[in-house]
């Protein structure tokens, strides 16, 4: 399964009650297919406040994204937690409804040792005949996969990639080890074009909600050889990938959207829309 290089982590739209707005969802899955060039996407992620969906919205989200992407572009579901029986549930779910792969994020809060990491993952891979792709986010989760570990899990039949929040020596080691069609993905924006020099193969993107063909001219010109051109761009996007994340995610890339037209709403508690410096200062990113 190939998920493409630029795949954004989709912003979950509300109404102003707060509830999921289907419409809203369709409008912004088009723009982020058809304008901003995602080759895939990841629903119920970090970015789609996950911590606030519930099993019934998240399994709705699924089932709605997979219907109006009609093909048009892959779409994995987030279904990891610090339960793995719960993830294990979901997983299964989603694979009913038709996604095209998992994301799984590290067990955050319990922290479990490197074995119970691989146990962890081990036992969702195995329920389930669906791609899955790790998630390693030690800021968020206060646990980090260890290379050893994510090589591990690579010799797993059906997983198959990684999105790793870790330093580059840790991107450039798993890509260096892992066995033949295994990907690395940069989740973080402004270390994406670092992440490819040393052997990443794509993002998993926020800010490509908003800048997301000059993301794909980036990866296209170094994939191609040109690292200066590769490079210019990155340096010029560098201001709205670190912008976007002055607030907790996705309270920027939320608000940045309604300001391009695109009523995702706002955001769920326990986050809060931004201040008034910082919506200047958001609002200043997109010229």
């Amino acid at each position: 399964m190939d998920f493409g290089r630029l795949i954004t982590a989709m912003v979950t739209p509300f109404g102003p009650q707060g509830e999921i707005d289907w419409e809203q969802t369709g409008r912004l899955m088009d723009y982020l297919i058809e304008e901003q060039k995602s080759d895939s996407l990841v629903v119920c992620g970090t970015t789609g406040e996950s911590p606030t969906l519930s099993d019934e919205e998240k399994l709705e989200m699924f089932a709605f994204t997979v219907k109006h992407a009609a093909g048009r572009c892959k779409i994995i579901a987030g279904t990891g937690s610090n339960n793995t029986a719960h993830s294990i549930h979901l997983s299964r779910k989603a694979e009913e409804i038709g996604v095209d792969g998992l994301l799984l994020v590290a067990p955050y809060y319990n922290k479990p040792n490197q074995e119970g990491l691989y146990r962890h993952f081990e036992a969702i891979a195995a329920a389930t005949k669906l791609p899955v792709m790790l998630y390693n986010v030690p800021s968020r989760t206060a646990v980090s996969l260890s290379k050893e570990t994510t090589l591990r899990l690579a010799s797993l039949p059906n997983v198959v990639a990684t999105k790793e929040c870790a330093p580059l020596d840790q991107v450039a080691g798993v890509a260096a080890e892992a066995p033949a069609g295994f990907k690395v993905y940069s989740g973080d924006d402004s270390s994406a074009l670092p992440a490819m020099a040393v052997g990443a193969y794509g993002v998993v993107s926020v800010a490509s909600h908003i800048v997301g063909p000059a993301m794909k001219d980036m990866i296209g010109q170094f994939v191609s050889g040109n690292v200066a051109a590769a490079a210019g761009l990155h340096q010029k996007l560098l201001p709205v990938f670190k912008g976007l994340f002055e607030c907790p995610n996705p309270v920027a890339v939320k608000y940045a959207l309604n300001e391009l037209g695109y009523s995702v709403g706002s955001v769920r508690l326990p986050l809060v829309p931004p201040n008034e410096e910082e919506a200047a200062r958001i609002r200043k990113l997109l010229g």
